[in-house]
């Protein structure tokens, strides 16, 4: 099990011809899902050959433009393109209102439906769920209401121990399910054979968490606590530290706090302000603080696993 994120922009504010807004592409377990809808993210999707059909549900952190002004357009290319299947949109309330009134009144709805979850809880919570991944809000403190999201994989059935359960001739095929579900096994002279002893651990899981625009906010740790992969918003660096009250984001090094306090195992940097040319500075600043921290990038990969996480 494996989780697969595509950066497609990581700036602030406007795109530019060398900096694109934030969007995010993220393969979890046979989930594919749209983390923000910068300006231009259509555009990203095509470079980076992200195939669109693939995606089914987005989540938008909240209703700045620079992390949603590119979802009406890729909505419309999705209906130029044929798309059936639905799409689910996640994001705080009012995100409805936005895109219909667009679709209203450029006559162009869509053949597919559009079904919208909005966000109003300033507490965390499960917002979806299959039978291999769940999706948490994360609260978040922006000058609107904005959330962060956790995904996480489910864990899986145990492991059949075969060497094991093949010493006992009483152990039918049959059985092997309830062995994988976590249950004893009790034999016929009503001896009962722990699972443990004929089963091993589950592979282990593997979690991402997204945060967005926020200020530093430590109340958020024990929501991320050890998840493998943290994005956090580092809008600027310690030099304009007093720009984060009244802008309400966070430095890097606010970010590196964070995944220290969280125990993180990997910290990604990203909204960066275009104020600064040199993006090492942010890297450099966290390092301070957590030592194994990678800078977002247009095109980069980030890919983790059961085993190791580690950026390609």
């Amino acid at each position: 099990m494996a989780i697969r994120l595509t950066i497609l922009g990581c700036h602030s504010a406007t795109p530019r011809v060398d900096s694109h807004t934030t969007s995010q592409f993220l393969e979890i377990n046979k989930q594919h899902f749209l983390i923000d809808c910068g300006e231009g993210t259509q555009v990203q999707l095509r470079k980076y050959k992200v195939k669109f059909s693939k995606i089914s549900r987005i989540f938008i952190s909240h209703l700045h433009g620079d992390h949603f002004f590119g979802l009406i357009g890729l909505i419309s290319t999705f209906g130029l393109i044929g798309r059936e299947k639905d799409l689910h949109i996640y994001g705080p309330k009012g995100i409805k209102e936005i895109i219909v009134l667009q679709l209203k009144l450029s006559k162009s709805w869509t053949n597919y439906n559009l079904i919208f979850h909005e966000l109003e809880s300033k507490k965390s919570e499960l917002i979806f769920e299959d039978d291999n991944v769940e999706v948490y809000t994360i609260p978040l403190t922006h000058r609107v209401y904005t959330n962060g999201y956790l995904f996480k994989e489910k864990i899986g059935e145990r492991k059949l121990n075969i060497k094991e359960v093949s010493k006992h001739s009483e152990i039918e095929i049959c059985d092997y399910q309830n062995l994988k579900n976590g249950r004893d096994f009790t034999k016929e002279n009503g001896e009962i054979i722990a699972n443990v002893d004929l089963t091993t651990d589950p592979t282990p899981v593997v979690s991402y968490a997204f945060c967005s625009d926020t200020v530093y906010k430590p109340d958020i740790v024990n929501i991320i606590k050890n998840v493998d992969l943290l994005y956090h918003e580092a809008t600027f660096l310690e030099d304009k530290e007093f720009l984060c009250e009244k802008t309400k984001h966070s430095t890097a090094k606010h970010a590196a706090k964070i995944a220290l306090k969280a125990n993180v195992k990997k910290l990604l940097l990203g909204h960066y302000s275009s104020r600064y040319g040199n993006l090492e500075l942010f890297k450099q600043e966290a390092q301070t603080v957590f030592e194994n921290v990678e800078l977002s990038e247009a095109g980069k990969v980030f890919e983790v696993n059961n085993a190791t996480n580690h950026c390609v």
